[in-house]
């Protein structure tokens, strides 16, 4: 792997320069050396050998909802969140120089951003067609020199490919936006080292992992202590534990700092009522995101 430019961290993050993912790094840290690689699994891997300091993963989109595979990576991996960030989502159709709207035959991006885009795609007999990334659409196009195709990208990957924008804001929600998680080794403070200044005041957030028996009032047991906390729980999703056949993993954004000595009475109170109890991170967001 290419040791990348810069002279900031090194930043792991899944696809092509222009990425939506690119954009959220270089909207996070300071002077990042952007590290694209294949998908979700390695940028794990790269954090986890070193060959990254950082990685930016999404985790949660507005319109389609979390991104599952992360939420497996992050319970696979020893590796810990160190913040977070929300990039605004703004696609476009770009094709080759040249290219006309009424030429268009095939269009190629991600399969969240044809959904995210599916308002204007539908209104014409295009062949959709899905790659593992938006950026990658476009570098598939400007690589064949495809003539009659077209991506789904954002603007600055559309420039970076060096193709034409056909038509602009083609997403189907305006406020449409996805929040990323930095994520990296244990023990290492890589978020207060590289981080930009929140843009916006911040409150904590605590992202845990549990598991509990499966029996009646088990989760509700858990919920009650946060309840009786007075903490917020943002997020509540549920994800198959993979080591036996329909039992569950839970997963839960908590609007405080558990791992503080205020906090610290919440995860005593939970850790007793669970099977498996994993923090994966205690870290900052801007308060409106």
């Amino acid at each position: 792997m290419a040791e990348p430019a810069g002279s900031g961290p090194r930043a792991a993050f899944s696809g092509e320069p222009g990425a939506f993912a690119e954009d959220a790094l270089l909207s996070a840290l300071e002077a990042p050396r952007s590290l694209p690689v294949a998908g979700f699994r390695e940028v794990f891997e790269a954090v986890r050998d070193g060959l990254a300091d950082v990685g930016v993963v999404p985790i949660e989109n507005v319109v389609n909802g979390t991104v599952r595979e992360v939420y497996d990576l992050l319970l696979e991996h020893d590796l810990v969140i160190g913040g977070e960030v929300v990039v605004p989502v703004r696609l476009c159709l770009a094709a080759l120089p040249g290219a006309r709207l009424d030429g268009i035959e095939r269009v190629y991006s991600h399969i969240q951003a044809l959904g995210q885009a599916e308002l204007f795609l539908r209104r014409r007999p295009w062949a959709l067609l899905t790659t593992y990334n938006t950026a990658g659409a476009g570098r598939l196009i400007a690589e064949r020199a495809e003539a009659g195709s077209a991506a789904v990208l954002s603007p600055r990957a559309a420039a970076h490919f060096g193709l034409t924008i056909l038509a602009d804001g083609i997403e189907n929600d305006p406020a449409n936006r996805t929040r990323f998680i930095l994520v990296g080794r244990p023990n290492e403070p890589f978020a207060t080292d590289w981080r930009r200044p929140l843009d916006g005041p911040t409150v904590p957030r605590t992202t845990v992992a549990f598991a509990v028996r499966n029996e009646p009032g088990t989760l509700l047991a858990v919920l009650r202590v946060l309840a009786d906390q007075r903490l917020n729980l943002s997020t509540l999703e549920s994800r198959p534990s993979r080591r036996v056949a329909w039992e569950y993993v839970f997963w839960a954004d908590i609007d405080a700092d558990l791992l503080s000595s205020a906090g610290a009475a919440a995860l005593d109170a939970i850790r007793p009522l669970t099977t498996m109890l994993r923090v994966l991170g205690a870290y900052q967001r801007v308060a409106a995101g």
